[in-house]
């Protein structure tokens, strides 16, 4: 939302594990924050967060995500075609692991998204993802704090 002089959040909320960690930075920084999915959440939020609903679909949240965002901001998602468009806009993004995406390393991302969606199809894989840890969990706050202060000193 291109009023806002504050970098905002943008949390694809649907599956997103860190959604508690990102709300503590946004709250901290009083950040602008979309919490963004196809059905409501049940979850408090105070008065700079935003929980919008987005119509039943499997891309609708990106669609939405991917139209607001700007250069300022700031994406939390781990599905990395919404990351790369993103990236397209000029804003970071970072998946809840605290991997940031980049134009370094999308290209490779989105090869082996392929690479897995193809072997599952042809059943060589079971889809395993791993067991998101309370490493994965520190690591996002750390990132996301880092990303948010640079974010802040560039506007």
């Amino acid at each position: 939302m291109s009023e806002h002089k504050l970098p905002a959040l943008y949390i694809d909320a649907d599956a997103c594990p860190v959604k508690d960690e990102a709300l503590k930075v946004a709250y901290r920084h009083k950040l602008p924050t979309f919490l963004v999915s196809n059905q409501w959440l049940r979850m408090e939020v105070g008065p700079n967060v935003k929980k919008i609903v987005v119509s039943e679909g499997p891309d609708e949240a990106d669609n939405w995500i991917a139209e607001q965002i700007t250069a300022r901001d700031i994406a939390v998602t781990a599905d990395i075609p919404l990351a790369k468009r993103c990236l397209d806009k000029g804003a970071v993004a970072l998946g809840p692991t605290g991997r940031p995406f980049s134009e370094e390393n999308i290209g490779m991302a989105v090869a082996m998204r392929d690479l897995k969606a193809h072997r599952r199809e042809t059943g060589e894989s079971k889809g395993y993802n791993p067991t998101f840890t309370k490493a994965d969990r520190s690591r996002f706050l750390e990132i996301l704090e880092k990303l948010v202060r640079e974010k802040q000193r560039q506007h």
